[in-house]
């Protein structure tokens, strides 16, 4: 065995656990606004013949 311990630091593996959890919700959330409000793609501008002025 080895003789070095492996130290676990409890408070940072659970800032990521949570960080996850919180980051798959928003995600969920992302999906369910897309669904219900999907964005429009912009519409290109025509460009036209400029108007000249006097």
């Amino acid at each position: 065995m080895s003789s070095e311990v492996k130290l676990i630091d409890f408070s940072a593996e659970r800032e990521k656990r949570i960080h996850d959890i919180k980051d798959k919700r928003l995600d969920q959330m992302r999906q369910a606004f897309e669904q219900a409000l999907p964005l429009s793609k912009p519409k290109k501008k025509a460009k036209g013949k400029s108007k000249k002025r006097p």
